[in-house]
């Protein structure tokens, strides 16, 4: 995939409907070139049917470097569930005893995010939304709870790496969220707009301290989220402060920047005016996750093709997911086991 003759992707990912492509989604995908798919439950049946959607999906493109995406953080989050995929603990679940043993938990989170990492490429899945390196307020709202790793930015970016370390080594390309961080947010960003009014110094220590020391990750996403102090007036995923002050300069990530899903509610106006805002404030793709093929050919009218240098940081996260080491599975599953006293 390349640039070079003004073919590039548009800047968009987009879901679909169901657990296989219609006839309507097949001619729409080819025509709008998007960058990628995300998969949801809804697209979830049985491995042979994920790997015949994934195919499809890719073939409505002509495109087989498409990428694909899937939330599969375990705990409340994971898509692939039982009785065909392995049921993965939380990331708080595997950060409790980091204070004890460090070394091992870090050892546990990476072999979990490797067996995940294999979960995925079966299926033709190349990219992991996690880990999750969001630190915890305690008066922050639930939704991401259990999903931190722990209260510590520390211990957070110690077994944010380890994750990132486990699915790279598998083939598929983590994704750092939710950037600058959403920990402190007292509102469902799927629901409505949450506002952070903890100033700026506070934050570089507490809040961007994981991601800062992720800098390196191949990939991120941002956190629909108005920090007052930053910017008073825009969500971070369409705020071009938070994107190039925090997220590129202070923080230093330089890797490709996915917006947080534009279907939820704490976006306000049309589709496409979100999808332009995000881009518009420096994200290098807009997620659209829900599926709904109406609002996706009204993105398509106005989405540009990615962006030279997005292009660049695409092809720079792609490395770090394209060398997959062996694994024993079986030998991994006791580690853990033994680890937490299984």
């Amino acid at each position: 995939m390349s640039d070079a003759d003004g073919n590039a992707p548009a800047a968009v990912v987009f879901g679909c409907a169901g657990t296989e492509l219609s006839a309507e989604e097949r001619a729409f995908f080819r025509d709008a070139d998007p960058l990628g798919f995300i998969l949801f439950a809804r697209n979830i049946d049985t491995p042979d049917q994920v790997r015949r959607l994934t195919s499809e999906l890719r073939a409505s493109l002509g495109r087989d470097d498409a990428i694909i995406l899937i939330d599969q953080e375990g705990g409340r989050v994971q898509r692939l569930r039982p009785p065909h995929w392995n049921d993965y603990p939380a990331m708080q679940t595997l950060g409790v005893k980091a204070d004890v043993d460090p070394e091992g938990a870090a050892e546990c989170v990476m072999l979990t995010y490797r067996l995940i990492a294999e979960d995925l490429t079966a299926l033709g899945i190349d990219v992991d939304c996690a880990p999750v390196l969001d630190l915890p307020a305690p008066d922050g709202h639930e939704i991401i709870g259990d999903r931190a790793f722990s209260d510590d930015p520390d211990i957070i970016a110690r077994l944010g790496q380890a994750c990132c370390d486990g699915l790279m080594a598998g083939g598929v390309m983590p994704v750092i969220k939710h950037i600058p961080g959403h920990g402190r947010a007292t509102a469902d960003s799927h629901l409505e707009l949450p506002h952070v009014e903890t100033g700026r110094a506070v934050l570089e220590a507490t809040d961007f301290a994981p991601f800062r020391a992720l800098r390196h990750a191949p990939a991120g996403m941002t956190a629909h989220i108005v920090y007052d102090d930053l910017d008073a007036v825009n969500p971070g995923s369409s705020s071009s402060i938070v994107v190039s002050d925090i997220i590129r300069d202070h923080i230093g990530f330089d890797g490709l920047l996915f917006s947080d899903d534009v279907c939820m509610k704490a976006l306000q106006g049309p589709l496409g005016s979100r999808v332009s805002s995000v881009l518009d404030a420096g994200c290098d793709v807009a997620l659209h996750c829900d599926g709904n093929l109406d609002d996706m050919v009204a993105i398509a009218e106005t989405c540009p093709r990615m962006r030279p240098e997005s292009m660049v940081r695409l092809n720079a996260a792609r490395p770090s997911a394209a060398d997959s080491q062996s694994i024993d599975r079986d030998a991994a599953k006791r580690r853990i086991s033994v680890f937490f006293g299984g």
